[in-house]
């Protein structure tokens, strides 16, 4: 009766809601992912099961990029990207969102479709959440994870299923979805962001690894005033884009269950539509890019 009695206890103290608690060293990180970077980004294949596979050259490029919080609270932080490139232009990038024991997730499914299902509390105990998300804001992929502190070290590592990389989806057709093992390190000059990514080609209900790749971002801070100008923008620019998480907000939920979206509307992508229009447009814009939902 003893050992029951604990047993009983101990998962009343794990799902009651103080223990949402969170360790400060894991906010302590991902707060400091923010901030002005140098970035490289910087990919290469390095195996293929097929012999007569051809790989394809590696991949390398630089940026200036900002790194904005958005939100900043106990269970759920975001953190909006945004580049600086030629003569100080700025450019919306992808937007990283971070949710402790989330109650629901998404997962990319194929081709631009994703599904979102309820969390068993057990399995998400103690982990944090990264959800990605497209220039446009709409969904990417998300991945499940512990923050490590130990000896010194400081990261997060979790497994994805993903779209095609922005870098490839317009240039390669000979794969469906890539498998990837994110790992996040905080580190004196900044962070990195190491991928081991695996390409998969899909046929019905058979999945063949065409190749696998290794992929190292690497964020070196500098003085937040090179990035002054991504901070006019997004001083400029933040209420609109609230409008829009929020809308994406409606679509994206366990009680929507799955989502699939049109990749152009009248022969333009999502985000060329949000570049002329005012935040009152923003849900019809949205809706003619949804292809169907249902539970």
């Amino acid at each position: 009766m003893h050992l029951k009695f604990f047993l009983i206890t101990l998962l009343a103290i794990l799902l009651s809601p103080e223990s949402k608690a969170q360790s400060p060293s894991d906010l302590q990180a991902i707060r400091s992912l923010c901030g002005c970077y140098e970035v490289t980004f910087a990919f290469a294949e390095t195996f293929s099961p097929d012999s007569n596979y051809e790989f394809h050259d590696n991949y390398q490029a630089s940026a200036l990029e900002w790194v904005e919080i958005v939100e900043d609270g106990e269970e759920r932080l975001q953190l909006q990207h945004i580049l600086l490139v030629g003569g100080g232009m700025t450019v919306k990038h992808w937007r990283q969102d971070w949710v402790y024991q989330p109650e629901e997730s998404m997962t990319y499914q194929q081709g631009r479709t994703w599904r979102f299902h309820t969390n068993d509390p057990m399995e998400v105990a103690g982990k944090w959440e990264q959800r990605v998300f497209q220039v446009d804001d709409s969904p990417r992929y998300a991945g499940m994870g512990t923050w490590i502190h130990v000896d010194g070290k400081k990261y997060w590592e979790a497994e994805a299923r993903t779209p095609l990389p922005r870098r490839e989806y317009t240039k390669r057709s000979d794969y469906d979805v890539m498998k990837r093992l994110n790992r996040q390190e905080i580190q004196d000059h900044g962070w990195t962001h190491e991928q081991d990514n695996v390409k998969i080609l899909i046929d019905g209900e058979i999945e063949t690894v065409v190749a696998e790749e290794k992929g190292r971002n690497t964020y070196v801070r500098v003085n937040k005033s090179r990035c002054q100008a991504a901070q006019d923008y997004w001083n400029e620019h933040q209420e609109f884009w609230q409008v829009v998480r929020d809308e994406w907000d409606n679509h994206c939920s366990s009680e929507i269950g799955s989502l699939s979206l049109h990749g152009k509307v009248e022969g333009k992508p999502l985000y060329v539509h949000f570049m002329d229009h005012p935040k009152d447009d923003v849900a019809d814009i949205i809706n003619s890019f949804i292809q169907k939902q249902f539970p």
